[in-house]
């Protein structure tokens, strides 16, 4: 399902790997990664207020949409890996700078290509999770139950794609439906669905990373003291009061030059409050 105001084209990355990019605008390139379990599609109301006075760029991250979905390798979906097809896909349009915003998976992806490639992105927005690294140590109890498709996810190769691949609909579209306070356009759901439907694998191994060489590499990170050197702003649900943590306090330990803030929508915050995930994003360029 292509949408009607974005361009399209496929963009090469390391590998042989090529991805399913849609842009729109002119202007100052801004970068949009979408989440679980989405396509780029997720910011059609986003990219349409940015694209005023940004060229928006927003690719099918590699594993999901139309994109390319490489065998894993223990590496493919590392979100190293995915953050360098980020610097990639700007470069390949003809950008060196840009900001860049993720939502869920592709906010994991953004925080990486932050830490890595910081001479790149100038400005990060994450919306609606924790770094990898907090996101596991705050899943405790039964109130982890809530994220039981990350533990499904992290076993090894085998039981969880035979699993999900047999009941896909049921499976995507449990989240679709109660991580939303309003109801997706059918059209757009059944879109979600047939690409998540069609990606089951590759959308493990991206899960599986983050319990594996994600964590490694964010490990690794952290004792260097790497941090996240450009303006961020973090979106989130208020996770913290149901699960017991403190949201602002472990983002401000990877970024400094931190704008926390708790959102009232649910979890498809792009698509449920678009002028406030705009409104953010603008505000964030500003600093």
């Amino acid at each position: 399902m292509n949408h009607t105001a974005f361009d399209y084209q496929r963009v090469q990355v390391s590998g042989g790997v090529s991805l399913n990019v849609a842009t729109t605008g002119r202007g100052s390139p801004v970068v949009l990664l979408h989440g679980f379990p989405q396509t780029h599609l997720m910011w059609r109301h986003v990219a349409a207020d940015l694209a005023t006075d940004h060229t928006v760029i927003m690719p099918d991250l590699r594993g999901y949409g139309d994109s390319d979905k490489p065998a894993d390798t223990g590496l493919a979906y590392a979100k190293r890996t995915m953050a360098a097809d980020v610097v990639e896909v700007a470069r390949a349009l003809g950008h060196d700078t840009f900001a860049l915003a993720g939502h869920d998976r592709g906010a994991l992806v953004a925080f990486r290509t932050g830490l890595d490639h910081p001479d790149h992105v100038t400005h990060l927005a994450s919306l609606d999770v924790l770094p990898t690294l907090d996101m596991w140590d705050v899943m405790r109890g039964t109130s982890a139950a809530v994220g039981f498709h990350l533990f499904l996810m992290a076993q090894p190769p085998g039981l969880a794609e035979q699993m999900i691949g047999a009941t896909p609909d049921a499976f995507f579209g449990h989240f679709l439906d109660i991580w939303s306070r309003t109801p997706f356009p059918e059209d757009v759901r059944a879109e979600y669905l047939r690409a998540s439907r069609e990606a089951v694998t590759s959308i493990v191994a991206d899960y599986r990373a983050s319990a594996t060489i994600d964590v490694e590499h964010d490990t690794a990170s952290l004792d260097a003291g790497s941090r996240l050197t450009m303006p961020v702003t973090v979106l989130q649900q208020d996770w913290g009061a149901a699960l017991g943590f403190d949201a602002r306090a472990l983002w401000q330990a990877w970024a400094p030059d931190l704008d926390h803030r708790t959102v009232s929508c649910g979890h498809f915050m792009a698509e449920e409050a678009p002028d406030v995930v705009a409104g953010a994003i603008r505000e964030l360029l500003k600093r």
